[in-house]
């Protein structure tokens, strides 16, 4: 069976599980990755001569398989295994399979090995056979694993990793996605971590390029090189060392240039000037800028970054935001990198994205090309600040789909449109601010104050200013306004509703009811078109392509309604797409991309671990099916059946609740209940046996035959719900194999992609009118009483007091 995308990722996250408790994820990763990377060759590569990865003799997964048990079987996977793949394929390993600190001894270790092994053995993770050609599964694996790696790292250790959207971004904002690009165009990260930044970059090209990466620690450097072959990009190169102080990348005496640059150095690095002669740089990285100040290393990352750029090149740096505004030799470079109008754009992104540290940070963007001109023509910089747009993920901050895409739309577009989020800053005004570049001098992201108007306070009425601000519903509804407010004095206007019934004289207004529609037949013409589009999927057609060319037509087909543009934001309707490829769609796509539009239901087992934590009884949980799930089928094939289901079960609840509520009644001291020790069955005939016919006991006899009946009747419907369920499982489960191709299209892109999406969307228009209804109701309760009035409730209040007082022989002064 095709293996989901879901799936493998789950799989894959299990083995972790065999490793964690001796160890933390920054070491058990290791372990975890290399045998991900083991067995994805071993079923690539193996028995290939010429292949660009070697597995020697004796070095293939299977090799690794048959030393399950063995009492050496750490050291014979060092010996046997880790080292011959190393010489064969210049690799660098670092985890000891040996290691008894880590993986415990004797029959611990043993255990340990052979178990993660063994889960690494499952036919679906057969990698010969399931990975979608061009579409990478592997390397998402990978960075599936990377991610969570990273998270549970902590702070001092996640490092390694940049998150995959940041990542996106910064491909995107350097422009290799629309260059013409050839296996001689040159992309270089000189802290590379685990290589996840370059693979992105390598992603958005549109033709192979050539990757070059440099990173420090020796462990992670090994990780890059793993991650460049399962992204299939063997003939990247990785090299270990110091990029500073012993740059691996020389052209001659000089460094190497590049077209492209992309990096995420570790923030203000404190040792960056180990081994480095600060004042005579041999490579001249520092001239006419200045020397970094020893402690604070940023500003040595970037301007190797400029001096590894070709005259035509471009860069993405991720920095701290105390780049922007620190000053002394800090404030020197940046003013020199300023006037030569090196920096094109200024990136600032949410708090709290990457795993090493929670300060939020920035990218700025490159450009050596356009420099001279730049700054010639006093140009300046193109700025976004981009912190408030992301959504919460456990422990961090993670960018959103829509985020990105906005981010970046803004930025190819020099989209000026909504000051608080971009603008262009001209060299004048940044000299006027002594080159500081901190963001919340130039954009004002924050959120506006809501003003409080005194003389309505007083008087009464609300501010036709407030009324005025929420323009854009009366952009789309301009009759709305006014059956909504009417005048009550000069810049003033009164409710012609009860706040009550705001929402309904929204929702029933025609203009409201007529944007609805609109926007209603604005999805179904998307929703027309698209359909016999992904109908006409067949096997091999590439999941990621297929998903990015949806998105953005349906973003491309929102941004260019003017309704919809003024009320429904277009990135949030290609959320809500993104989402439901989070979702199900997603491992849909992979099993139609590998088998075609087949439904085939399969058992599910369950396997219960034993007492000893080994393997027990498999219990068969049913049947399932994950391109045509039951419920869909039913819904669409079994309607009525279901129906008369839900009736049944429905009868069910009325009668356990009638129950329920008989037990609630004479529960407790006294109750009729009280003497039995259980409430079942056997309980309440053997008390009815032993109070008989007795007149005193009536009460109890009633409440116990009748509690007596509804459990009969709750009995014999749970038996027919039982037997009708079974018969409708039966009646579905016959019915898989008679569907057509075309009946499983249908099910799949009209009644399950496309009719979740149209109730998500859908979702936006209620947003529309509730966000509308809180803002009416909100300054109808600001505004709705005077002073004079509250003055008058107080004096009413207090006279009311004194007269009780007096009542009771208080005088109330």
């Amino acid at each position: 069976m095709p293996i989901k995308k879901s799936d493998l990722y789950s799989k894959l996250w299990a083995s972790c599980d065999e490793l964690r408790g001796g160890m933390d994820a920054s070491q058990y990763k290791d372990y975890v990755l290399v045998l991900l990377f083991i067995k994805y060759i071993s079923d690539k590569y193996a028995g290939e001569p010429f292949a660009e990865i070697q597995i020697p003799e004796g070095a293939g997964f299977a090799d690794m398989v048959a030393l399950k048990g063995r009492s050496d079987i750490g050291d014979q996977i060092n010996k046997k295994i880790i080292r011959p793949l190393e010489e064969a394929n210049g690799l660098r390993i670092k985890a000891d399979f040996n290691d008894d600190a880590l993986l415990g001894q004797g029959k611990e270790k043993v255990e340990k090995l052979s178990n993660l092994i063994g889960i690494f053995e499952s036919p679906d993770l057969d990698f010969s056979s399931h990975r979608a050609d061009g579409d990478d599964i592997l390397g998402d694996a990978y960075e599936y694993l990377m991610r969570h790696f990273a998270t549970e790292s902590g702070k001092s250790k996640g490092q390694f990793y940049t998150p995959a959207e940041v990542s996106r971004v910064m491909a995107q904002v350097i422009g290799i996605g629309k260059a013409r690009t050839s296996p001689d165009t040159t992309v270089y990260d000189p802290t590379c971590g685990s290589g996840s930044l370059l693979l992105k970059v390598a992603e958005a090209a549109p033709t192979e390029v050539s990757l070059y990466g440099q990173e420090k620690e020796e462990a992670t450097s090994g990780l890059a090189r793993m991650n460049m072959i399962l992204h299939d990009n063997p003939a990247a190169v990785i090299e270990q060392g110091n990029t500073l102080a012993d740059p691996k990348f020389l052209e001659g005496a000089q460094l190497k240039t590049f077209d492209y640059v992309v990096a995420n150095p570790p923030f203000s690095d404190k040792r960056w000037s180990t081994g480095l002669q600060l004042e005579a740089d041999v490579f001249g990285r520092f001239d006419g800028f200045g020397t970094p100040p020893d402690k604070q290393g940023d500003y040595a990352y970037l301007l190797h970054i400029v001096r590894s750029l070709k005259s035509t090149g471009r860069a993405a740096c991720i920095l701290p935001h105390g780049v922007l505004f620190r000053g002394n030799a800090e404030a020197e470079i940046r003013r020199k990198l300023v006037q030569r109008g090196l920096i094109e754009a200024l990136i600032g992104l949410p708090a709290n994205l990457f795993y090493g540290t929670g300060i939020p940070a920035c990218i700025l963007v490159i450009d050596k090309a356009g420099a001279q001109a730049r700054g010639d023509s006093g140009q300046g910089i193109f700025m976004i600040d981009a912190a408030q747009g992301f959504m919460k993920d456990g422990p961090k901050n993670r960018l959103r789909e829509r985020d990105i895409h906005r981010i970046v739309d803004v930025f190819t577009r020099r989209d000026e449109r909504d000051p608080r989020y971009a603008r262009q800053v001209g060299l004048d005004e940044i000299e006027k601010n002594d080159f500081n570049l901190n963001l919340p001098r130039y954009i004002d992201s924050s959120t506006p104050e809501d003003p409080q108007d005194i003389d309505a306070h007083l008087r009464g009425g609300i501010p036709e200013a407030d009324v005025a601000a929420l323009g854009r519903y009366w952009a789309v509804c301009p009759q709305l306004r006014a059956a909504l407010f009417q005048p009550r004095r000069p810049g003033y206007v009164d409710l012609t509703v009860a706040p009550a019934a705001i929402k309904a004289t929204i929702h029933q207004h025609p203009e409201f009811q007529a944007f609805t529609e609109a926007m209603t037949s604005h999805f179904a013409a998307w929703r027309a078109a698209m359909a016999p589009r992904l109908k006409d999927l067949e096997p091999g057609f590439q999941p990621k392509a297929m998903i990015q060319d949806l998105a953005e037509d349906l973003l491309a087909h929102y941004e260019h309604q003017p309704a919809a543009q003024a009320l429904i934001d277009p990135y949030a309707v290609y959320q809500h797409l993104m989402d439901a490829w989070a979702g199900a769609m997603q491992d849909d796509a992979y099993l139609i991309d590998e088998a075609g539009w087949v439904a085939t239901p399969y058992r599910v087992l369950e396997t219960k671990k034993g007492k000893d934590g080994k393997a027990g009884k498999t219990v068969d949980k049913g049947w399932a099916c994950d391109l045509v799930p039951k419920a869909l089928l039913v819904q669409q094939c079994f309607a009525a059946q279901q129906a008369a289901l839900d009736r049944l079960a429905a009868e069910l609840e009325g009668v356990q609740a009638a129950q329920t509520e008989l037990e609630e009644e004479h529960a407790g001291e006294g109750g009729a209940f009280e003497s039995l020790d259980k409430l079942n069955d056997k309980e309440v005939k053997q008390r009815l046996r032993e109070i008989g016919r007795a007149a005193d006991a009536a009460d109890e006899r009633a409440a116990l035959q009748r509690w007596l009946e509804l459990s009969e009747q709750a009995g014999a419907l749970k038996k027919r719900l039982k037997t009708q369920d079974a018969a409708l499982d039966a009646l579905a489960l016959a019915r898989y194999p008679q569907l057509s191709a075309d009946e499983v299209k249908a099910l799949v892109v009209d009644h399950k992609w496309l009719a979740a999406l149209e109730r998500a969307v859908h979702g936006e228009l209620d947003r529309v009118s509730q966000a509308l209804t809180g803002r009416v109701k909100e300054l109808a309760d600001r505004y709705g009483q005077t002073l004079p009035q509250l003055t008058q409730q107080v004096a009413d209040m207090e006279a009311r007091v004194a007269a009780h007082l007096a009542k009771m022989g208080f005088a109330w002064k």
